[in-house]
């Protein structure tokens, strides 16, 4: 039985709250729409379909942002409740619980059996499929990191599970992956630093509680269209206005930014970056397809805020950047987890390659220079890897873990980007060419250190 099938029926198929769009807006829609569906597949419109989607969203387009459901207000800003960290081991031990691999596993079926068919197609159109999305909502993803008691599937707080997840699904595809995982970044940060009020809010529609069609698309959206960007010097403001805020700026590298129902916005308040829930029905919002050299899979955009105004509830943790450096923190650690997971896939590639591949009689391995470059790759990768989980366990301990992540997030950024150079490199020509996934890998891994935000463990 495929992954697919073993699934319980769900996840959004429907445009739903998009109904009230402009018509440049519903068209986006509708092609990503047809390009996923089986029956031009029947009527040999295939490669027209992905051209029209491929084409609508190269050439940009600037919408209002989804009107998006009504999330029901309730109760107080008193303090909601906080998972609880893991207790310490008392010894160095970076094994998985056994919850952390029997969940291990779920994922890597849904990466190897569903992500990884999935991608090029999805790199081609810069949209993830429904199908995709379906599956990663129906094994919990969007409320992995949100407290049991408030309906998550965790007892305890685990950015280490978060990690293991994120590494698992970018071994299927980076760019897939940070699809799958930006709503359940978005509860995450609301069961972290989100009030009681916040909670009772938002919470419900990620875990599978409350009204509407299925799970809301979100997006945590810390980074901006500025040159060498610094996440904790953000050009975008929030100015205090009677009992709310008025935010304005332009945030980029907005993940599915054109269906999103509600953002996490990074801005500067009293002259400290802070955090504010803006749901996506809000006056001033418009978004503008913004395709990128990688991670394309993941419909990343631009959202421009224009005198968009919030309530005082909006304000999601404190007021003197605690809150928001811990997410940028955790945003880091996802990174590094997705450059541990693509860096496997490009090693595993590598190595199948150049073992059955010949010349002058031999396979290409038996050269000291090709298995030297595949061996530093598999040591980099290890290296990676015990790093970004040895920040992770301290940050699932409530530890410190700003030195831990600054190393993990240097290494990952310098040896992800060689390994993807060098997986090019090894392929020879056939490396340059989209016959093989080498050339998208080696494109993912670029996105690592720059990006900021998107998703975080």
């Amino acid at each position: 039985m495929s992954f697919i099938s073993s699934l319980r029926p769900g996840g959004r198929h429907g445009l739903s709250s998009r109904e009230t769009r402009d018509p440049i807006g519903l068209a986006v829609a509708a092609v990503n729409r047809l390009a996923q569906s089986e029956l031009i597949d029947r009527v040999g419109l295939r490669k027209q379909a992905e051209h029209a989607v491929y084409s609508t969203t190269r050439n940009g387009f600037r919408v209002a942002t989804a009107a998006g459901r009504t999330f029901a207000r309730a109760g107080r800003r008193t303090a909601g409740a906080r998972p609880a960290n893991a207790p310490s081991r008392g010894v160095f031990d970076l094994t998985p619980t056994d919850d952390e691999a029997m969940l291990l596993d779920v994922v890597r079926e849904l990466a190897t059996e569903v992500l990884r068919p999935a991608a090029s197609a999805a790199d081609e159109a810069c949209a993830p499929p429904a199908e995709v999305l379906a599956a990663a909502q129906d094994v919990g993803l969007p409320s992995l990191g949100v407290p049991e008691e408030l309906g998550g599937i965790m007892e305890e707080r685990s950015a280490t599970a978060g990690a293991l997840v994120a590494e698992a699904l970018a071994q299927g595809d980076m760019g897939l992956a940070v699809a799958t995982l930006a709503p359940g970044a978005v509860a995450t940060a609301i069961g972290l630093w989100g009030t009681e009020a916040q909670q009772q809010t938002y919470l419900p529609a990620f875990t599978g509680d409350g009204a509407g069609p299925g799970v809301p698309v979100a997006a945590l959206t810390l980074a901006e269209p500025t040159v060498l960007f610094d996440p904790f010097d953000l050009a975008t403001t929030a100015l205090r206005d009677g009992d709310g805020f008025v935010l304005d700026g332009v945030k980029s590298a907005v993940v599915r930014g054109a269906e999103a129902e509600l953002f996490v916005v990074a801005a500067t308040l009293d002259g400290t970056p802070a955090l504010f829930l803006v749901e996506s029905g809000a006056d001033g919002l418009e978004v503008e397809a913004d395709p990128s050299m990688g991670i394309r899979a993941a419909g990343l955009s631009r959202l421009h805020l224009t005198g968009v105004r919030v309530g005082a509830d909006a304000l999601l943790g404190d007021t003197d950047g605690a809150a928001y450096t811990e997410c940028v923190r955790l945003s880091r650690l996802a990174w590094c987890a997705l450059a541990v997971g693509t860096g496997q896939a490009v090693l595993d590639y590598v190595k199948d390659y150049v073992n059955g591949r010949e010349a002058f009689g031999e396979p290409i391995s038996h050269r000291q220079s090709v298995a030297f470059m595949v061996a530093d790759m598999a040591i980099e990768v290890q290296a990676m890897r015990l790093l970004t989980w040895k920040a992770a366990s301290r940050a699932t301990r409530g530890q410190d873990f700003a030195r831990e992540v600054g190393l993990a997030r240097q290494l990952c950024t310098e040896k992800g980007m060689r390994i993807g150079l060098d997986g090019v490199q090894l392929l020879g020509g056939h490396g340059f060419v989209k016959e093989h996934p080498v050339e998208r890998w080696y494109r993912d891994l670029r996105a690592v250190g720059v990006m900021e935000g998107a998703v975080l463990v």
